[in-house]
């Protein structure tokens, strides 16, 4: 059994990382456990040290709509508050499996996780403005505004945003958030046709509409995009957007205000418990083809129309189809599978080039001992 370490303080953390790294263990850096599985699979750890104990909302900065949260908070909590003083952080992925939402802000960034809203707000590294870790030298590291030991000239917060825990651990996070609307409004429009859905995608994004969420749905033969608009002014807008949809060839287009349960169904759709579930990075042009290539695999699709992400859910056996029919050109990450399956494979898929081997040296630069989630990501690293 790894040895657990729920450090309460900055400095705890970065003596117990320190202390592991130089006895040449492990170390298996978690939130609230909720993406645990994602990544290459992984010996067991020597050492788990759990950053929960790190919960504290430190700044709530209502007038400058800034925060300063330490890694453990859970984002369901910290949106919470920031939604009392009409709020929000514009980050909303899945919270957690059934009715737990222990997703910590730490574990959201570590995985560039994101939601829906990534459409208007942009990913997790694009809301963090400042970030404290620790790294296996012992190290406590800041950047944004504040003084950077060791590590001058890189920017902590986005190198730290997406790399799964194996530069160092997040101790704390500053970010911007944005006002939550007064009102919101959808329209959604449905298609059997991929280059129908394509279509309307590409119109919508081409719109001057300021959309606060664009998503693209497949399932069973037949698709849905929806187009959330938030403001005052959302119910009056939302008639040029359904205009919009009919123009693309759409059908069963329709405006509704009471959608919350729509877009969790869409959250909803970045998770699978009992079958393989892939992220999908293409260009926003290739959705046709991303829906096809789903269709064929008779799969289930949810995805960011204008972004180019999808998540793709298909059974074990269907897996490799869908690599061939996308192709290098649209690099596929596999974030949930089932255990067994999960075991016999390589979630990030053949990598190699300049690209790796830049993070490789920057994982030397970070952890030169090799001690942080090692094995985790890309390439072995």
């Amino acid at each position: 059994m790894p040895r657990q370490l729920s450090p309460a303080t900055f400095e705890e953390a970065a003596a117990g990382l320190a202390a592991a790294a130089a006895e040449g263990q492990s170390v298996r850096i978690r939130g609230g456990g909720t993406k645990a599985d994602w990544g290459a699979p992984r010996a067991e750890s020597d050492v788990d040290l759990h950053t929960t104990g790190l919960d504290k909302i430190v700044e709530h900065n209502v007038g400058d709509l800034t925060a300063v949260l330490q890694a453990g908070v859970p984002l369901a909590q910290a949106q919470s508050t920031f939604g009392r003083a009409g709020q929000m952080l514009s980050l909303d992925p899945p919270l957690g499996r059934g009715d737990a939402a222990s997703a910590t802000i730490g574990g959201v960034v570590a995985t560039a996780d994101s939601g829906p809203l990534r459409h208007r707000y942009g990913a997790a590294r694009d809301l963090v403005v400042g970030m404290t870790v620790a790294l296996s030298d012992g190290t406590i590291a800041r950047s944004g505004g504040k003084v950077i030991k060791n590590v001058a000239g890189y920017d902590i917060a986005k190198l730290f945003s997406g790399a799964f825990g194996t530069l160092g651990a997040i101790l704390e996070v500053s970010v911007r958030l944005h006002p939550v609307a007064p009102a919101t409004s959808t329209a959604l429009g449905a298609s059997g046709d991929p280059e129908v859905l394509a279509k309307a995608a590409r119109l919508l994004t081409m719109a001057p509409l300021e959309l606060e969420a664009l998503d693209v749905a497949w399932q069973s033969g037949w698709g849905q995009v929806l187009v959330r608009l938030a403001g005052a002014e959302a119910p009056r807008r939302i008639v040029r957007v359904t205009a919009l949809m009919r123009d693309a060839g759409l059908e069963d287009v329709d405006a509704i205000s009471d959608d919350d349960d729509l877009w969790a169904r869409q959250r909803a759709g970045q998770r699978s418990d009992g079958a393989v579930l892939a992220r999908v990075a293409a260009r926003p042009s290739a959705l046709a083809e991303v829906v096809r290539a789903t269709r064929s695999c008779e799969g289930r699709l949810v995805g960011r129309a204008a972004l180019g992400l999808s998540w793709i859910e298909v059974e074990t056996g269907a897996l490799g189809s869908l690599r061939d029919e996308l192709g290098a050109q649209a690099p596929i990450v596999v974030l949930d599978a089932p255990p067994g399956v999960r075991d016999r494979l390589d979630p990030w898929g053949t990598r190699e080039g300049s690209e790796l081997e830049l993070m490789r040296r920057i994982k030397m630069r970070f952890d030169p001992a090799g001690a942080c989630n090692p094995g985790v990501f890309v390439g072995g690293i």
